[in-house]
Formats: structure tokens, sequence, C-alpha cells
């Protein structure tokens, strides 16, 4: 099963615009904090457990050397800035920044899925079952424990 990794991201950004984890951005400037009451967004957000596992997940990015789609991360899904924004503003195709910004979320997508952890938002956001996953999982398991027995795989 897959969940729509959009989804999930956006709930997790405005998770992280309305309570701040500071993991790179600072939605209030310095000296400003406490001035102006916080609005809450309207926009569905997830549960702080939910919101921690994918902060890591998204921090992944920066441990791989991946500076740039980090930063496409929180442009789009935590500062709100629309795809044609971020390229008009780095002067790049927005081809490219459609891109770059799937290979971030396969990435979190992945780290999501290596976790195999289940998100309090699962029944919120729509999850994606393959057709016939158990006929594919079964072949290739078939197929898997012949090439043991035979011993070509060591």
């Amino acid at each position: 099963m897959r969940r729509n990794i959009q989804q999930v991201l956006e709930r997790w950004g405005t998770w992280a615009r309305d309570n701040n984890t500071g993991i790179d951005w600072s939605p209030i400037a310095a000296g400003f904090t406490g001035v102006l009451p916080l609005r809450p967004s309207l926009r569905p957000s997830c549960s702080d457990d939910d919101g921690l596992i994918i902060d890591n997940c998204v921090l992944q990015l920066q441990k791989v050397r991946q500076p740039e789609e980090l930063s496409l991360i929180i442009a789009y899904y935590v500062n709100g800035y629309s795809k044609r924004a971020i390229a008009r503003r780095r002067r790049v195709d927005e081809r490219l920044i459609r891109a770059k910004l799937q290979i971030a979320e396969g990435f979190i997508d992945g780290c999501l899925s290596l976790l195999a952890v289940r998100l309090d938002m699962d029944p919120e956001v729509k999850i994606y079952a393959p057709k016939n996953s158990k006929k594919r999982i079964s072949a290739v398991r078939k197929k898997f424990v012949n090439v043991v027995r035979m011993g070509d795989l060591v």
C-alpha cells in the first residue's frame, strides 16, 4: 500500500508552518515573536506524532546532501509558493522544479515506507493498493525461493 505523499506533505507543511519545528525556516522575523497572534491555518494539518515522523524523513534530504530538494519542499509545502513562482524566482524552467519536487517526494515516501510506520492521518489520506498485489508478491517469492534452493544466490 502506498500513501498519497502529496496529501501527506500538504498536511505536514501546515503543521510545520503552524508549529514552527525550526528545521530551516522561521515564519516570524527575529524580534517580532509574540507581537502578532498566530493565525491557525484553515488547511488540514497532521498530528504532532505524524509531524515529527515526517519531519525526520524531510531532514534525511539534508543528510544525503540534497539541499535543493529540501528547499523546494519547504518553499512549496511550508511557505505555500506555487511551482511557477519558485521557478521564476530561481530563473529555471517550471518542469525542472516539478521534476525535482517529484524526486524529493519520492525520497520522503521511500523513507516513510522503510520505517513501515502507520500514520494517524492514514484513514484520511488516499491510500493506493496495487491491483493483484498478492499474486505479484507470491510469484516473486516463488521465484526467489527457487533461486535460493538451486544455490544460485549466495
